[in-house]
């Protein structure tokens, strides 16, 4: 099945070390190695797919992501993700991020099909005085439309005894190919800015806190697991030109886990707002299944990010080592100015 390339596959604070024993404590209860729901290695380039409260997290107005993964050519029917959103800070009178994001995915010879749409809201709570340390809780509601091709699949009942004949009756029949859904996911991430430039950002998501069903049969014994994201990225500047930003990811689904390690050095040419101008590279290790390499960079309101994983897992033997190739892109909108004097652009015959 298409579970081959999906690899899961604080009250306020008051004390860091209280809150974050307890949650690991959590998450530890969870551990034993992959799972079902959409995956992208590029886990910080895909927030909506990590936590709903990093909705409208990001210095500008709007945000725009697009990201594209493809993976197990060399061993099957290409597996493709692709994911598209959009997302506002400081949306209406209340002060609240919001968002909507698409998530659409086919995999294996049944050209099994996942279309999920969502839409998230986040709401900013600074913490102390000078809103150095925030916390952000956040929520989602989405749809997901499945469908499968049994068209596309052979069967044994089609051997005529001398070759395959795809005219013949396969004798098989399937209560629906369809099926939709709803879908509850919830998080919140704390963040935490130091003179320098140092920050912190840390959270903890649960995605499927509906339990949909999403059995092709008409059972209600099929349901889709919880999924629980505990995260966390630091920035550490080196010096006026490099920063080295190591983070982590920890997801458990079911009877599944994955844990994400690794980090990005950042070259930095130009650090002025809206002109920030960067190179960056790294490597991260996911645990019992693949290795991966990341290389992008940021110049101005874009940020394009590439990526290969390196296939270790009891599937190398088939995929030659090889993995998924996946694309990043980000463009952030800067806000209006809301200060200063009016200017006017004259046509230049005047």
């Amino acid at each position: 099945m298409k579970a081959i390339h999906r690899t899961v596959c604080t009250p306020l604070i008051c004390s860091f070390k209280r809150v974050w024993l307890a949650v690991l404590a959590i998450v530890a209860i969870h551990f034993t190695a992959f799972s079902q729901d959409i995956h992208f290695s590029q886990f910080d380039q895909a927030p909506f797919n990590l936590n709903p409260a990093l909705t409208g997290n990001f210095d500008g107005q709007y945000r725009f992501i697009g990201n594209q993964r493809s993976q197990w050519r060399s061993v099957t029917e290409p597996y493709r993700t692709t994911g598209l959103a959009v997302d506002g800070k400081n949306v209406g009178a209340q002060q609240v991020h919001g968002g909507i994001s698409l998530f659409h995915d086919q995999a294996g010879d049944s050209r099994l099909r996942n279309t999920i749409i969502q839409l998230s809201a986040a709401k900013e709570f600074a913490l102390n005085a000078d809103k150095s340390t925030v916390l952000v809780p956040g929520i989602s509601l989405g749809i997901t439309s499945m469908r499968i091709d049994y068209s596309a699949l052979q069967y044994d009942n089609q051997w005529n005894g001398l070759s395959y004949d795809p005219l013949l009756d396969p004798g098989e029949s399937f209560a629906r190919s369809s099926r939709a859904y709803f879908n509850l996911n919830a998080g919140a991430i704390v963040q935490r800015k130091w003179e320098g430039g140092r920050k912190l950002t840390a959270g903890l998501a649960f995605f499927n806190l509906s339990s949909p069903r999403q059995s092709f049969f008409d059972d209600g014994y099929v349901r889709l697991d919880p999924r629980i994201n505990l995260h966390a990225t630091w920035i550490e500047p080196i010096n006026a030109q490099w920063q080295v930003w190591p983070s982590m990811l920890v997801m458990t689904q079911g009877k599944y886990r994955e844990w994400d390690l690794g980090g990005t050095a950042h070259y930095i040419i130009s650090p002025k707002p809206y002109l920030f101008r960067a190179i960056y590279a790294g490597m991260y290790y996911r645990t019992r299944d693949a290795g991966f390499v990341v290389a992008g960079v940021r110049f101005d309101e874009w940020n394009v990010g590439l990526s290969y994983d390196i296939n270790t897992s009891g599937l190398r033997p088939a995929s030659a080592g090889r993995g998924g190739f996946e694309l990043s892109v980000i463009y952030i909108m800067a806000p209006k100015p809301t200060s200063g004097p009016i200017r006017k652009v004259c046509p230049d015959y005047i």
